[in-house]
């Protein structure tokens, strides 16, 4: 029985979505700096194997896999004054702040030392960030049961995490790494970095305080499950037997090829964009203002595609626009029919590219998370717990394999095509340069046809949730008379 009031079932206000959506700034700031530019600092600024780093990203991902799903449970069980999520939240500000500063000044070590270093900052700024994000997405479901309504919050979420996380990478590129004497390209300029470790650590740790504490007045009201004294065994018992849901499966297989996909296109982007269309850094800049485009219009049509769509045949149709639309630019390229590196037309048709291709890639992560939220109370009709805090430790996982996953692939294929260290733009071989767009061609479509694949094999449908809330709510309303057990076998 809760001991306190269920959650809303209809519309929540704009302060509440947008305090909630703002936290995700935090993690965006964190996922761009991994997927974009982490790569490119420990191997062309450090000085490491492209390999090494994505062995090392790689570990550090194990890691988080093991860290995430204890985290959920943990949540999901906890109690307190401040409720079931928010005491993590809190404490894990200052913790990101500090680690993710240290990843971006590594001391001058040997390649070996360096590499066991970034494992463990790596490690470190990966578990504080569990400790706050998997508690703060728990917060989705718990904050409305409505079906349309769940869509639109986690719209807020994505917009946030990616309007922060570009906001920092135009910063980096236009700002903190600029070309000087020594270094002529902006982008390969180690001072910089550190600047934008610090500015990057205190968005970080603000975004989180001021989500947690815009959230804070809501714990009064959220769904508390009685608490219950449970062994270890029967506990992960419960917990293989939550995570093994059908539809979460396919769902999470989903998301982690919609994330490798993600984190590839990220992770190379800037080795594109630097020796394939050999853009400047201000181009470059440019370019990642699309994506500011791609979140506002993910934010403005997502919601409303699902309503209209559904959410199983919206997330379809939208990555197989991503991919279309993600493979036209290289593959034109790549059969000489697309405009050369010195054409005035390049630019504003990357621009194009890049808005209406992770516009639709953000829709389509956005209608995962959804139909996860989804799931919530499918699962809790059939096993009579409310697991908010398992389910989103594994979508929490799946979107940091967006840097992990996706650094490391990146890094193997640049291993694969023997990609130079040290290169300058203008002076690879077009031998390389045309290895780089067929392999990444390839890698890409099998991970989007996968996604798709595992998206057709969802189950739970508008009516289908709408049906499962009512009987949760008769299943209640038994319980408060006495009657019988609350949640149907």
């Amino acid at each position: 029985m809760s001991t306190t009031t269920p959650p809303e079932s209809g519309k929540l206000s704009i302060p509440t979505k947008l305090f909630y959506g703002f936290g995700s700034v935090a993690f965006g700031v964190k996922d761009q700096g991994f997927s974009y530019l982490l790569l490119i600092f420990y191997n062309q600024v450090v000085g490491l194997p492209s390999a090494t780093v994505g062995l090392a990203i790689m570990i550090a991902l194990m890691f988080d896999s093991l860290l995430d799903p204890i985290m959920g449970q943990v949540s999901d069980n906890w109690r307190s004054k401040w409720g079931r999520r928010h005491p993590f939240m809190y404490a894990a500000a200052v913790p990101v702040a500090v680690s993710y500063l240290l990843l971006w000044n590594p001391p001058n070590w040997s390649h070996e030392a360096l590499f066991f270093y970034l494992i463990v900052v790596a490690v470190i700024i990966r578990s504080f960030i569990t400790m706050y994000e998997i508690p703060s997405a728990a917060l989705a479901p718990e904050l409305t049961t409505d079906y349309d309504e769940r869509t639109k919050v986690l719209s807020y979420r994505y917009f946030f995490g990616w309007f922060g996380g570009l906001t920092m990478t135009v910063l980096a590129l236009q700002v903190f790494l600029r070309p000087d004497a020594n270094h002529p390209v902006g982008q390969l300029n180690p001072a910089g970095y550190q600047t934008y470790a610090l500015v990057a650590s205190a968005i970080m740790f603000g975004a989180i305080m001021i989500s947690a504490m815009g959230t804070h007045r809501h714990i009064a009201r959220f769904k508390t499950p009685p608490q219950r004294k449970v062994s270890l065994g029967q506990l992960a018992r419960e917990m293989f037997g939550t995570l093994t849901h059908r539809s979460f499966l396919v769902l999470m297989g989903a998301g982690l090829f919609n994330a490798m996909a993600g984190g590839l296109v990220l992770s190379l982007s800037l080795y594109f964009n630097t020796y394939f269309w050999e853009l400047t850094s201000g181009q470059i800049a440019a370019l990642a203002g699309a994506n500011f485009v791609s979140a506002a219009l993910a934010f403005g049509f997502a919601a409303p595609l699902a309503k209209r769509l559904g959410k199983k045949t919206a997330a379809q149709l939208t990555k197989i626009l991503a991919f279309a639309i993600s493979f036209t630019p290289i593959g034109l390229r790549l059969l000489d029919v697309f405009p050369g590196n010195d054409s005035p037309s390049l630019v504003p048709l990357l621009f194009l590219q890049t808005t209406l291709s992770t516009g639709f890639s953000i829709m389509s992560a956005i209608l995962i998370s959804s139909m996860i939220a989804d799931v919530v109370e499918d699962s809790e009709l059939r096993t009579g717990r409310r697991s908010e805090g398992l389910f989103f430790s594994a979508a929490a996982f799946i979107a940091k394999a967006v840097s992990g996953v996706g650094i490391f692939a990146s890094s193997m294929i640049l291993l694969a095509i023997a990609f130079p260290q040290g290169a300058k733009p203008g002076e690879v071989s077009v031998d390389v340069i045309r290895d780089l767009g067929v392999v990444y061609l390839i890698v890409l479509a099998a991970l989007y046809a996968a996604a798709i694949t595992c998206v057709s094999l969802y189950k739970i449908t508008r009516a289908g949730h709408e049906a499962t809330l009512s009987q949760l709510a008769a299943a209640a309303a038994k319980v408060e008379e006495g009657e019988g057990p609350a949640h149907i076998a």
